[in-house]
């Protein structure tokens, strides 16, 4: 990385002169990622483009541990960083609670305001912002300085879909029936849909917590897009959600498609976790082709000892050898004993962090036990592995529908009652989906068709970055100041 010195001699001179992006993401994995791919397409649409990536700080320096000063602006040579503190710079946990939102939102408005100003003194004054959902401070931030805005929804369609109905006269239809797992409700363009189905926040039985903060701040969200009527980019593929993408056209006028996946973006690829130092590629190298079971459930789910061992319980039942992800971080003294007598395992590795790409792009890997993030399934789909799902919250359990019943790719292992994934369920799962029943060959067969379509689609990319590009020249042309221009648009 270069210092921030360096930054005024990056790509071109006389940045206020130039379109500069100011891409806002929460600092998790699943946001960071897409949100630092899509500054980087942006800034390689024209040399004149500029593109800044800024999480809260806590992510910033884990993002970037080797900084002088862990808070300070550096770059990759291609998009800069700068962090924003949410007031809470020291936390391990990303996500605040209900009581510390009101704080949250406060801080980061703040601290954004600065960082606006302190990049027009720079010479680089902020022409658009664009930032991942559930950042309603970032709202604030453009109202005051009026910058346009734009919405990057980084997850898939059908979620998209699903909560903007749900704010659009199906609230009470949901909630009225969020007691019945199985009640099927049809949303305007989408096949019905079970209310185990849809995203957990919108059928939580308590309206307390973080599932009403997350109601709030999107119902302040879909409140801002249909008002101020902002392009909203979602991070698809026309060849997974086609029928959604259209069917949300009369509702979001300006939703646009800007699916990528390139495998040489991985060099660039911001890991928050530290990659594990055990061999594992040389393990996966040894193993048999399409043998191996990847397990990781992301970058937020932790596991209590109940869980480990339930799941341990079903890689050991199952047989086959394992590449199983526990991170470091929110063990508690428990999982750390569990982890410690249980160093002997006779089939498998487990480690703490890998980089997912390689090994799921392995041609050892057979199926990928996940949570459904939306980073994981499209990396899952665009190396032709089959999933067994087991969804836990927010968009996860819709995303495990698309993969078991309408993409047909995986199948799904459901929860006890506790909300524990039970060991001789996720064995019958794992043999199901390695087995040689014809079943399972069809859903390794299309796996594959989407690995090509995937791979397709991202090496034309004809849709998704002309999508892009019609956003770009959008947003520089509303960032030139010109109020007609930013009424023109809105009306």
């Amino acid at each position: 990385m270069a210092d921030t010195a360096n930054l005024q001699h990056s790509r071109s001179n006389g940045h206020d002169h130039h379109p500069h992006f100011l891409v806002v993401a929460y600092g998790i994995q699943s946001h960071v990622n897409p949100a630092q791919d899509l500054a980087r397409r942006l800034a390689s649409i024209d040399a004149s483009v500029v593109c800044t990536l800024s999480v809260h700080v806590a992510a910033h320096r884990r993002m970037f541990p080797s900084l002088a000063s862990p808070d300070e602006e550096t770059t990759d040579g291609v998009i800069s960083y700068v962090p924003f503190s949410d007031g809470y710079d020291d936390r391990t946990e990303p996500i605040p609670t209900e009581d510390e939102s009101a704080r949250s939102r406060g801080a980061s408005f703040r601290s954004l305001s600065s960082v606006i100003s302190r990049l027009a003194a720079r010479g680089r004054p902020v022409t658009c912002i664009v930032c991942t959902m559930a950042l309603p401070a970032v709202l604030d931030v453009a109202r005051k300085h009026g910058v346009p805005l734009a919405v990057f929804w980084n997850q898939p369609a059908t979620v998209l879909a699903a909560y903007y109905h749900y704010y659009h006269g199906y609230k009470d239809l949901i909630a009225s029936n969020a007691f019945d797992p199985a009640c099927e409700v049809t949303l305007p363009g989408l096949q019905p849909l079970r209310m185990q189905c849809l995203p957990s926040f919108l059928v939580e039985k308590t309206s307390i917590g973080l599932s009403k903060m997350v109601i709030d701040d999107f119902q302040e969200l879909f409140e801002f897009i249909d008002r101020e009527k902002p392009m909203v980019l979602v991070n698809t593929f026309n060849e997974l959600e086609a029928t959604t993408l259209v069917a949300m056209q009369p509702y979001l006028k300006e939703v646009l498609f800007i699916g990528h996946f390139a495998r040489s973006s991985a060099r660039a690829r911001i890991h928050i976790f530290q990659k594990d130092k055990k061999s594992y590629m040389e393990w996966l190298d040894a193993q048999q082709e399409r043998s191996v079971i990847y397990i990781s459930f992301g970058s937020v789910l932790t596991y209590s000892k109940q869980q480990l061992q339930e799941i341990a319980q079903g890689l050991e039942e199952s047989d086959r050898p394992y590449l199983w992800v526990v991170r470091k971080d929110g063990r508690d003294e428990e999982v750390e004993s569990f982890l410690a007598n249980n160093t002997d395992h006779r089939n498998g590795m487990v480690i703490e962090w890998c980089d997912q790409l390689d090994v799921l792009s392995h041609s050892s890997i057979g199926c990928f036990v996940t949570h459904c993030g939306w980073n994981s399934t499209v990396e899952s789909l665009a190396f032709g592995v089959p999933m067994v799902t087991v969804p836990n919250w927010s968009d996860q359990p819709t995303i495990a529908y698309l993969v078991e019943e309408k993409w047909r790719v995986g199948t799904r292992v459901y929860r006890d009652d506790q909300g524990i994934i039970v060991g001789t369920q996720l064995a019958k799962e794992i043999d199901f989906i390695m087995g040689d029943n014809e079943v399972a060959s069809k859903i390794r067969q299309r796996a594959n068709d989407f690995k090509q379509k995937i791979h397709e689609e991202a090496t034309r990319g004809e849709k998704s970055e002309m999508s892009l590009q019609i956003f770009a020249k959008t947003m520089i042309g509303l960032g030139k100041g010109s109020q007609s221009n930013l009424r023109a648009y809105k009306n």
